[in-house]
């Protein structure tokens, strides 16, 4: 399509240029020059970032990237050598900046180093797609900006500019092109990923397409971050079992604080990002999507096919855990992912006192560590007081494709 666009302005061009005696001296350079301006805002616009960098990136380590530019196998088929494509690290002041100038500015300082950060913008014989691949791109070291009030470096923004000059022909016009990646938060250690993670996501999730770089809403309504939540772990977990209404209610509960609303009183709310990866939950040494991010991993490293079979109710409170079970027969448990642990996961069961009365036990949470020792299934199969999932499926039968062969002999 950006082709025949070119095409179309290249014959319009010969038009003006056949008529140029009737035109005038006056008109004709003003129609040349209009014609540069469009050619011009076509040409930039068809250059973009077909793979973008990672939007977590640690120092020091290699990633890739890749750009594309849809008009350079038509305009530059004549140029005597490649040009080149540069990419280096700007601030989110510089974005904006380049933003606000539609890009006509050039950047002055690279804010971090990037080593090997100049690529061949080249035509695929095969595919026939100009692109510039950057394959061993590794960020040295970043220069951090000052931050307002409490804001972390994990809440900092910054993106990859990738640039280059070209020459068109036949017109032999001059054009800076830039473009801008996703934004990017950048850490110099393994620990920060996760608070890392929550800026990204937020940002992905809650940003404007048409907006100045990297401004994003500081409160979103509850019922968008359910369907943010909700893509992120079938994402992450990878699997087409999602949240259900209840799981919503009790995260609602957790973010908020509140456990007097109803579930409609929630869908009317909106959730900050202090609340989302700021405030630390009441009583824990966490925030929300800390504990949140935690349940991903352990889900998809050791509980996929458990949560995809819905043997595992996970987002459900304590005192409601008692509520449903004390009720229930001797043996019957069900499996909730920790509050005051991240990562773990635990199983609540019903017994008898000697006196007769109901009492729920929960055993110490299982960590993916602990998991990957033993299995959730077989650990179930082990204990002898689980007998029935709730509400009232045989533990065999619910788990029993989840058990492993034992090893005969000596174990």
């Amino acid at each position: 399509r950006c082709e025949n666009l070119v095409e179309v302005y290249f014959q319009l061009q010969q038009q003006v240029m056949a008529a140029s005696t009737e035109l005038g001296p006056e008109l004709l350079p003003r129609l040349l020059e209009r014609f540069n301006e469009v050619l011009s805002s076509l040409v930039k616009s068809s250059f973009l970032v077909e793979k973008q960098p990672p939007q977590v990136l640690k120092t020091q380590t290699k990633f890739q990237a890749s750009i594309r530019f849809l008009l350079g196998p038509r305009l530059l088929k004549a140029a005597p050598k490649p040009y080149v494509v540069r990419a280096d690290m700007v601030t989110e002041k510089q974005a904006r900046e380049l933003e606000l100038s539609n890009y006509s500015n050039t950047l002055s300082e690279s804010t971090g180093e990037i080593l090997h950060n100049t690529v061949a913008l080249e035509t695929n014989p095969t595919s026939g797609n100009c692109c510039a691949n950057f394959k061993n791109v590794l960020l040295k070291k970043i220069k951090r900006c000052e931050r307002k009030g409490s804001e972390s470096v994990t809440e900092e923004k910054c993106a990859v500019l990738f640039s280059t000059n070209v020459t068109l022909t036949p017109s032999n016009i001059s054009i800076h092109l830039q473009v801008l990646s996703l934004p990017i938060v950048v850490i110099v250690h393994g620990n920060q990923d996760n608070n890392a993670k929550a800026t990204v996501l937020w940002d992905n999730a809650f940003s404007d397409i048409d907006r100045v770089p990297f401004v994003v809403a500081e409160r979103v309504p509850w019922d968008k971050m359910c369907d943010t939540l909700n893509l992120k772990f079938m994402a992450e977990v990878q699997t087409t079992k999602g949240l259900l209404k209840e799981h919503y209610f009790f995260l609602a509960q957790k973010i908020f604080n509140d456990h007097s609303a109803s579930p409609e009183d929630f869908q009317s709310r909106h959730v900050s990002w202090a609340q989302f990866n700021k405030e630390i939950l009441p009583g824990r040494g966490f925030t929300f999507w800390q504990w949140f991010d935690g349940v991903l991993d352990l889900t998809k490293r050791c509980l996929k096919s458990y949560w995809s079979d819905r043997l595992i109710m996970g987002f459900i409170s304590k005192q409601y855990v008692c509520k449903l079970l004390s009720m229930q027969p001797d043996g019957t448990f069900l499996l909730r992912f920790s509050d005051s642990e991240i990562g773990g996961v635990t199983i609540a069961y019903v017994m008898r006192g000697k006196d007769g009365s109901s009492q729920v036990e929960n055993i110490q949470p299982f960590s993916a560590k602990d998991l990957s020792i033993r299995s959730l299934g077989d650990r179930i199969r082990d204990l002898g007081q689980l007998r029935n999932l709730y509400p009232n499926i045989p533990k065999d039968q619910a788990f029993g494709s989840h058990y492993n062969k034992e090893q005969t002999g000596k174990d």
